[in-house]
């Protein structure tokens, strides 16, 4: 009898010593032992082990279970350091996840695999970088979401409209800057949104209508009124902003565009994008194929899109000449295949570090673009399409663009690779320009940026054969390698929310916005030479269309450059000083007077971009021919050329 018991306790003690396969979900135990290990095997998570073991039957520390599955991991206070591992997004059955006030996470950003199911994720003071993962977007469940006191400093993504039962939202004291998503507008269950202490900037109009009932807005850099809403909050902070003082203006009603009949020519305004990335208008272009015997192209799409747009208190009105349905038009399905590639959406999450502030490019009022780095090598640039562009429309409408865009193919627009469209986002893939924008290389100093010759500031004939109409600016011009241009922001006019009132909004105070349109709103094809005047404005002296840390006189280039561009002693003194004089004193006339007629105050005495064309494919011809000159019948041939100048630049 007591050699069986000895026996016995034998084999207790070695079921006891040795990891085995319990009860629990093998899959959750695997999680948990990459957890540990990431955790650096802390000694206070007792019964934890990083191979095998049971977590419900051996009651690890921290663990709840419902069953064979863990449903709960409370780890909050115990000293923790590391990581959380990459199987978090197995523990399928967890719906309360807390490592609050720890020390994870430093220098390392939350990851994007999490559980999926989470009604309760709680990973506040802690240590994480970054910004807030997109999968959150796909936690349906989530009701409580507390990642405060950590370093987050990314831009948060618009990821909150597939989250409409979160109650509680708690993000202060992290350095998150920039706007609140236009997804915070539906989350018709939030009661309690702490904010404080963040770099949060813009007006908070988003969160007007929510049924809040604990608001913390304190030490951000808000602007605008806060909503009278808001101010009946008891628990409401707002203190350490830049609010505007006053009564706030109060926002007109919604209603439908006007019943107007369009005009010949006239064309509704787009963004003012200044995103690096590529996209933009094609609301009335062709396929691209030359035409004119300046090879001028225009793209115009197989269907018209317009996409109804958001309540109108989001935009100024003004009349743009164009009769305009008052019901949205349905866009047309598209019938051909779409020739981009169609990517994932963890697999741009991971290209652009879960859209890290540091790969930020450029925002326009599409949306925001990215650096993105794939696993094949390439660089790409990834616009994440905002909510708004696409309101209360399915992902037929998004493909239609996208369809749409794949098809154009010039030497000088930038090429889309790609697109995604899943769990509600909207993404476009362009190819990457390493230089930068026009505007980044005339206007921002970087010792590794060679200033751009005069022959290299010359419009080239094919970049003036793109037509993008009512968004052409230098921010809109990339540059390769090489430093051959390339239009982006053609094809996405029709995402732009009400685009004729967005327009407006954003073209106002840039510089590029004829007087017709900041007046009326009148939008021509004349609107559009004159902001092309303003970009070579822009080559010819190396200023902004506007800038406000010049003198009063000189904050507008047109107004401060347009009674001299005739006079030759003040040209010379216009001309951008990064030149140090290389430039043909011919040539630089010559240019001045194509500027002065693009950029005249009357739209009818504008001439039309084709003889614009004209007129500098003649400069640069006249320019090659200086070169070659020798004998005296030559330079008399030359000289007769000089003295019809003015004619050939009337038109």
């Amino acid at each position: 009898m007591l050699q069986q018991l000895f026996v016995l306790s034998v084999c207790i003690s070695a079921w006891n010593a040795a990891p085995v396969d319990g009860a629990t979900d093998q899959k959750d135990v695997s999680a948990l032992n990459v957890m540990y290990s990431s955790l650096n095997s802390p000694s206070q998570l007792t019964g934890w082990t990083s191979n095998g073991g049971d977590p419900c039957g051996q009651s690890w520390k921290g663990i709840t279970c419902s069953g064979s599955r863990v449903t709960e991991i409370k780890l909050s206070g115990l000293g923790l350091t590391g990581s959380m591992g990459y199987k978090l997004q197995d523990l399928d059955s967890v719906t309360n996840f807390d490592l609050s006030n720890n020390n994870v996470g430093v220098s390392t950003e939350i990851p994007y695999g999490l559980p999926p199911n989470l009604k309760r994720l709680n990973l506040a003071g802690n240590s994480f970088k970054g910004g807030v993962p997109y999968s959150i977007s796909l936690m349906s469940q989530l009701d409580y979401l507390n990642i405060s006191r950590n370093q987050l400093n990314n831009i948060l993504s618009d990821m909150f409209g597939n989250v409409p039962g979160l109650v509680t939202i708690d993000l202060s004291f992290n350095s998150l800057p920039g706007t609140l998503p236009e997804s915070f507008s539906s989350l018709a269950s939030l009661t309690t949104l702490y904010l404080q202490n963040n770099q949060f900037t813009g007006s908070i109009d988003v969160l007007a209508n929510l049924p809040l009932e604990n608001l913390n807005l304190a030490n951000n850099r808000f602007t605008g009124w806060i909503p009278e809403r808001l101010k009946r909050i008891n628990n409401i902070r707002t203190e350490g902003n830049s609010w505007s003082s006053g009564p706030a203006p109060p926002p007109p009603p919604y209603s439908p565009p006007p019943n107007r009949r369009a005009s010949p020519g006239t064309r509704t305004s787009s963004s003012n994008s200044s995103d690096g990335g590529g996209g933009g208008n094609l609301a009335s272009m062709k396929s691209v194929q030359p035409s004119s015997a300046a090879d001028h192209v225009t793209v115009e799409l197989p269907a018209t899109l317009s996409l109804k747009p958001p309540p109108m208190e989001q935009h100024k009105s003004f009349d743009d000449g164009e009769d305009l349905p008052s019901r949205p038009l349905v866009a047309k399905k598209s019938t051909s295949p779409i020739s981009a590639k169609a990517y994932p959406v963890a697999d741009l999450q991971m290209a652009t570090g879960s859209f890290n502030v540091e790969n930020l490019l450029g925002e326009g009022s599409v949306g925001r673009v990215y650096r993105g780095q794939f696993d094949d090598g390439k660089v790409l640039a990834v616009k994440k399409i905002n909510s708004s562009a696409l309101p209360n429309q399915s992902a037929d409408d998004f493909l239609e663009v996208v369809s749409n865009i794949a098809r154009l193919h010039h030497p000088n627009v930038t090429e889309l690779v790609g697109y995604c469209s899943e769990f509600g986002q909207h993404l476009l893939v362009y190819e990457f320009h390493r230089n930068g924008s026009l505007h980044d290389y005339l206007h921002l100093s970087d010792e590794y940026n060679r200033p751009l010759t005069w022959n290299t500031r010359i419009p080239s004939r094919d970049l003036l054969a793109v037509s993008c109409s009512q968004n052409f600016k230098s921010a809109n011009i990339l540059l390769d390698s090489e430093l051959k241009p390339h239009v982006s922001d053609c094809g996405l006019t029709s995402l732009i929310p009400d685009a004729q009132y967005q327009g407006l909004d954003h073209n106002l105070g840039s510089g590029y916005s004829a007087p017709e349109v900041a007046m009326s709103g009148q939008y021509t094809m004349k609107s559009d030479v004159y902001s092309f005047g303003v970009v070579m404005l822009e080559l010819l002296t190396g200023r902004k269309p506007f800038d406000s840390a010049r003198p009063r006189s000189e904050q507008s280039l047109v107004r401060w450059a347009y009674p001299q561009l005739h006079d030759i002693d003040a040209l010379d003194k216009m001309v951008d000083p990064a030149l140090k004089g290389l430039y043909p004193a011919k040539s630089l006339s010559r240019f001045a007077d194509v500027i002065a007629l693009c950029v005249q105050p009357e739209p009818e005495f504008r001439p039309p971009m084709s003889e614009v064309v004209q007129a500098l494919v003649r400069l640069v011809q006249r320019a090659n021919m200086s070169k070659r000159i020798g004998s005296a019948d030559e330079q008399e041939a030359a000289r007769r050329a000089d003295d019809t100048d003015v004619q050939d630049y009337m038109f």
